[in-house]
């Protein structure tokens, strides 16, 4: 047995370096657990056009959305591990599902590899202009006076923006009507018609329809200012202390895939971030570039999944089932 175990050990080591020479043969595709549009699909594509000049082969964006990103994700990690499926992965799909989702079909740190950090971006506390409220003090006293009566918007029951707003009701002590929709694009589209009231969304997604005057901005979720939106207080220099919420975008594979093409995938991406046209794209949309290593991203999903898991534990996140 021990033979046996040796035997394969010196395979892997003598042929993997081969086999990511010769992969990838044909077209890959980069599975988005959300609808296009959104700060998930705009990360994809921009990521996906350099990758495939680099790699040689198309690289294909499939949005598969639905269940809050647990269709994609589970459709990612039951794919072959042969390199030729990516996943873009999140907050939602791998540090709050795992925690809200009964029975759920996938395992966020077993299931996959992580390749990549891609990016990171702060959402955006952005309201219909018919509102009656024109800051955030003025949004706090008007739920608190109004319990229940603001409708906030989401891409999801459990996506970052969901995150982000539970996370201000609890440390604002207000209470608002969660509405979630099935992508960005239907709930942007209520937004500016006032059919909703406020949305916590992702500033790649969001920045287009403040500069154009159809949203209105009041603050954003990170810890400090974007660089995109340098006027906009942080919701942390608004009274809430220690508030700090916003999306991570990264690239995974399933469990199995060969370390040699996890590494190639990981050199590629980075290289297509520090580029120019990529790295541009992104910072223009107001996303942080980051491009760590696989341990890296490994170590900030262990920790996202541990940090919001308590969260929700310890109730300071009111989450649908």
């Amino acid at each position: 047995m021990k033979l046996v175990s040796l035997l394969l050990s010196a395979w892997v080591l003598l042929f993997q370096p081969a086999m990511a020479q010769e992969w990838p043969t044909r077209p890959l595709r980069l599975i988005v657990p959300f609808a296009p549009g959104g700060g998930n699909d705009t990360v994809a594509r921009a990521v996906a056009n350099q990758l495939t000049s680099s790699l040689g082969q198309p690289v294909v964006v499939e949005n598969r959305a639905g269940a809050g990103g647990v269709i994609g994700a589970d459709m990612a990690a039951k794919a072959p591990p042969d390199g030729y499926t990516m996943f873009l992965g999140g907050v939602g799909s791998l540090a709050v599902n795992p925690h809200i989702v009964p029975k759920i079909s996938y395992d966020a740190l077993k299931d996959f590899v992580p390749v990549v950090l891609l990016a990171s971006a702060p959402s955006v506390v952005a309201v219909s202009p018919k509102v009656p409220f024109k800051t955030v003090q003025e949004m706090t006293a008007y739920a608190k006076a109004n319990p229940g009566r603001i409708n906030f918007a989401s891409n999801g029951n459990g996506s970052s923006a969901h995150i982000a707003t539970a996370l201000y009701e609890t440390m604002a002590g207000v209470d608002m009507t969660h509405v979630p929709y099935k992508g960005l694009a239907p709930a942007m589209t209520d937004l500016m018609s006032g059919q909703v009231d406020i949305m916590f969304s992702s500033v790649v997604a969001i920045t287009p329809q403040i500069k154009s005057g159809k949203l209105r901005a009041l603050a954003v979720t990170s810890a400090k200012r974007s660089a995109l939106l340098p006027d906009l207080p942080t919701l942390a220099e608004l009274g809430l202390t220690g508030y700090e919420a916003g999306s991570w975008y990264g690239l995974l594979v399933p469990a199995g895939t060969p370390e040699a093409i996890v590494r190639r995938l990981n050199a590629e991406s980075v290289k297509a971030l520090r580029g120019g046209s990529v790295r541009e794209s992104l910072s223009s949309e107001g996303a942080e570039v980051v491009g760590s290593t696989p341990e890296e991203f490994a170590r900030h999903i262990r920790a996202e999944h541990a940090r919001v898991g308590k969260m929700i534990k310890d109730g300071r996140l009111k989450m649908e089932p």
